[in-house]
């Protein structure tokens, strides 16, 4: 259960709207299911009180979002921000993604979002309601008498059970109290993978990517993917099949995509979350923030609009690849 509630992020929206200093809202509204929260756009109160949600299925990052809206709207967009948005807003800021003046950012504390698929886990397929009392959700499907009881702190996502963050980096008006930088175990997992020999780590990832449909889920919930022309949708590339036509193909796209965000990546955690096929996209990621981290020194992409990331910021001080890798690396 979310400490801020669904009524006053409606008020605040109303309020907002009414008088006028935001034309539209980035929201979420209700889709099929209970579980089944999807982004939104309101263009008046009325819709707002209607059809505005707020609950633990509320995961999606709307930074991203601005940069199509912002261009449509007339006046300023109303956008509710996370935490963990705020670096993903922040990051397009540096990268000159979207116009500032046009967006009334709120910030509102999160306690966690809730993963559909640890609830599947317990209580399995054709779930007909859902709801959170706090420490507990209570699931009712459609082969049961009696609802089911998920602790919610066990069916939390990845990303917030790894939280990197309590804190507002990006605001202008803050909701609720803020919170601070967590020194939270997210790269332990990664640690994990480099402590195996290349072929475990390869058949791990062979495995993992060999589930992926190319449906570019990731790509299009990406903040860090904001090409006008992607080169997986660009018929000269020679990589634009939607599905994989060999295993080179099935491993490059995300490899690619990885090399892509580098040093760009907030880790907001999107591209798993969004996964159909639940494949830890997030590591490859965290990989190469890990790699920065102890080559460059730490850097948080985000934390401030217009900072470097270490990979396009030369400096003298920069490592040499011999640094790195030993001799017998390189001529393996």
């Amino acid at each position: 259960m979310q400490t801020i509630t669904q009524k006053q992020l409606i008020d605040k929206a109303v309020s907002l709207l009414e008088s006028g200093t935001v034309s539209w809202v980035i929201g979420w509204e209700k889709g099929e299911f209970d579980y089944d929260i999807t982004p939104a756009v309101f263009k008046n109160a009325e819709d707002v009180k209607e059809k505005f949600v707020w609950n633990d299925f509320c995961g999606a990052n709307f930074s991203k979002y601005l940069i199509a809206q912002t261009g449509k709207c007339e006046g300023k967009i109303l956008v509710f921000l996370k935490p963990c948005d705020t670096y993903s807003f922040n990051q397009l800021l540096t990268e000159h993604r979207f116009d500032r003046e046009k967006v009334y950012a709120v910030g509102i504390p999160c306690d966690g979002m809730v993963d559909i698929s640890k609830v599947k886990a317990v209580c399995g397929e054709g779930i007909s309601a859902i709801s959170c009392d706090g420490e507990n959700l209570s699931v009712t499907t459609i082969y049961s008498d009696a609802p089911v009881l998920v602790k919610t702190e066990d069916a939390l996502l990845e990303r917030c059970v790894n939280c990197k963050s309590k804190k507002h980096v990006a605001y202008d008006e803050l909701l609720g109290e803020d919170g601070d930088v967590i020194d939270s175990a997210r790269f332990d997992e990664v640690a994990k993978l480099e402590a195996m020999t290349p072929d475990e780590r390869f058949a791990f990832w062979q495995n993992e990517l060999s589930r992926c449909i190319r449906c570019n889920a990731c790509r299009d919930a990406c903040p860090a993917c904001t090409c006008e022309k992607c080169v997986f949708n660009n018929p000269n590339s020679g990589v634009e099949n939607k599905a994989a036509a060999n295993s080179f193909e099935e491993k490059m796209f995300h490899i690619i995509r990885a090399f892509h965000v580098a040093g760009r990546c907030t880790d907001c955690g999107e591209c798993s979350r969004v996964c159909p096929q639940n494949i830890p996209l997030h590591l490859l990621n965290r990989k190469f923030i890990k790699d920065i981290n102890e080559f460059y020194g730490d850097y948080q992409a985000g934390a401030e609009v217009g900072s470097r990331a270490p990979l396009v910021n030369y400096t003298t001080e920069d490592l040499e690849p011999g640094e790195i890798f030993d001799r017998g690396d390189l001529d393996a």
